[in-house]
């Protein structure tokens, strides 16, 4: 059959928006690349930053740090707190209602509110540290990420068809058992989708880690001492003149770390399915 020309005409639009999209993403990748890769040098991953190498060593060890910690909060209360929503809670509770609109509420607040708020009350009302501290921003970050976590987990679990729920009661396995053996594995590759996202916003924050985790550039000995991330870094060189080019240097590490998470916690979804097959 012959396609209309409103048929044609979609099918030309959704082309070109992707070909736009590829270019956009292609071009920005590019740039950065053949801007950063020249100053990618031995003394820019130096243990210690001074204003000679501006190292950005001390950074990565933070985001590093800072990625662990946040995940480790947010992750457990989020997953969790999806599993009660969609297997535990019954249909039409208010409850659920209420978590659901808290969520969606705290997903749509700036992060420069979030930074204020950890700063008055984690570093301020809590006094973790002598000041901004590392313990401090992962948790203001756990707060930030936590509504992501929670929706894609919540998704994931009720694409998992009712059939495997029906099977595995069928054969005598409990609810806690189902839910652990056979929907979280089945619903692992999207629960993995929305940490990776969730990685993705934390080692790309700048505005609410400069009020709580600080912007020192040093390799932190605990999670009460504050040190800056790779964006920090990045934001940070870049308001100096002098060392435009080790800006994009920072961002072409910032650029290889978050393609290599992606990259890792794809090859983590494809292991957990074939486990499970």
């Amino acid at each position: 059959m012959r396609k209309k020309p409103f048929d044609r005409l979609l099918s030309i639009l959704v082309w070109l928006s992707a070909g736009f999209t590829f270019f956009v993403l292609l071009y920005l990748v590019g740039y950065i690349l053949v801007n950063g890769i020249p100053y990618l040098k031995p003394s820019l991953f130096a243990l210690r930053f001074n204003s000679e190498n501006v190292s950005l060593f001390p950074a990565l060890i933070t985001t590093l740090y800072m990625v662990g910690l946040s995940l480790g909060t947010a992750v457990p209360v989020g997953l969790f707190t999806a599993i009660y929503l969609v297997e535990y809670a019954k249909k039409g509770n208010r409850f659920v209602k209420l978590v659901r609109m808290t969520a969606e509420t705290l997903s749509g607040i700036p992060s420069i509110v979030y930074g204020l708020f950890g700063m008055l009350f984690f570093v301020t009302r809590l006094s973790w540290g002598t000041g901004p501290s590392l313990l401090a921003g992962s948790m203001t970050l756990s707060i930030m990420i936590l509504p992501l976590i929670l929706r894609t987990a919540e998704e994931s679990l009720k694409a998992v068809p009712d059939s495997y729920r029906e099977g595995a009661f069928g054969l005598g396995a409990g609810r806690l058992r189902t839910v652990f053996r056979i929907v979280l594995p089945s619903a692992s590759s999207g629960i993995l989708a929305g940490v990776i996202l969730a990685v993705g916003r934390i080692v790309g924050e700048t505005a609410a880690l400069i009020y709580t985790a600080g912007t020192i550039p040093q390799i932190p000995q605990n999670a009460f001492v504050s040190g800056r991330t790779l964006a920090i870094h990045m934001y940070e060189l870049s308001g100096e003149s002098l060392y435009t080019g080790q800006a994009y240097a920072t961002a072409v590490v910032l650029l290889v770390m978050v393609i290599g998470i992606n990259a890792l916690s794809a090859r983590v979804a494809k292991q957990v399915v074939k486990g499970r097959i």
